[in-house]
């Protein structure tokens, strides 16, 4: 029987600079923005994150996408 893959929504999870550790590394956080439209350019995604963290006062370090997917037969 063929996997059936059906959509379960888009997450937008972003990392983010909140100071340096006692060595000096950086010290990250993360924040995960669910609902986020499983149709949405990846442009649109990434310029949101920059939007949101430019009023912020941690730099932003990265954005990531997680598409997820139920798999049933």
């Amino acid at each position: 029987m063929p996997v059936v893959a059906s959509n379960k929504g888009t997450v937008m999870v972003v990392t983010f600079q909140t100071g340096l550790t006692e060595q000096g590394s950086p010290k990250l956080s993360q924040r995960s923005f669910p609902n986020v439209k499983s149709s949405a350019a990846d442009q649109d995604v990434y310029d949101v994150a920059v939007a949101l963290y430019g009023l912020q006062n941690y730099p932003l370090i990265g954005v990531r996408r997680d598409n997820r997917v139920d798999l049933t037969e």
